[in-house]
């Protein structure tokens, strides 16, 4: 710019003083001008920089506010589910104690009805049994009223439900269970239709 204006002041001083003000003037005026649209443009892209920045941050707040929202609800539904699952684990744990009452009774009118019975009779029954049921019900029963039974018994059926006796319950074995199953579709449950 410098020598811009040193070359117009040589210029100027050669062509005479009041040509060389005149054509200043026109030159600092056109050049002020250039400097004047130059700041309007600088001053448009800094208002659209910030409009850009204002509507950038609003989408932020937008999306920070919806990412609170989400994760409250989130928050929400694990408290739930976990309070429903505490639940579930209680009513089984009700359940379970349930059904050992029932077994219970069921295992003890079982052992009342084969106590009552005559000690042939109840051989003769028991014998039929798979030896896993069989087994279940001698364990209820007192030891004298068992050995009874047991006397009475085909010696082969007699000491295998004194294995599996001297081995306690559970006497079904899981995969002796699965194999019957295999072997026997009767076993398997079928799905009801209504």
């Amino acid at each position: 710019m410098k020598q811009w204006l040193i070359g117009v002041l040589i210029i100027s001083s050669l062509f005479g003083a009041d040509n060389a003000v005149i054509d200043c003037n026109i030159v600092f005026e056109q050049r002020k001008g250039e400097i004047l649209r130059e700041l309007e443009r600088i001053d448009e892209q800094q208002q659209a920089l910030q409009a850009l920045q204002s509507a950038t941050q609003n989408v932020l707040d937008q999306r920070e506010q919806d990412l609170k929202k989400r994760e409250a609800t989130m928050a929400q539904q694990q408290k739930e589910v976990d309070e429903k699952l505490a639940r579930i684990d209680r009513l089984i744990k009700q359940n379970e104690e349930i059904l050992k009452q029932i077994k219970g009774a069921t295992q003890s009118k079982i052992g009342e009805t084969y106590t009552g019975m005559k000690d042939s009779k109840s051989a003769a029954i028991l014998q039929t049994l798979p030896d896993d049921e069989a087994a279940e019900i001698l364990f209820t029963l007192d030891t004298k009223v068992m050995s009874k039974i047991l006397a009475k018994m085909d010696p082969q059926k007699a000491a295998t439900l004194t294995t599996m006796l001297q081995k306690g319950p559970p006497f079904k074995d899981k995969n002796e269970n699965e194999t019957m199953n295999a072997t026997n579709p009767a076993t398997e449950q079928t799905p009801q239709t209504n």
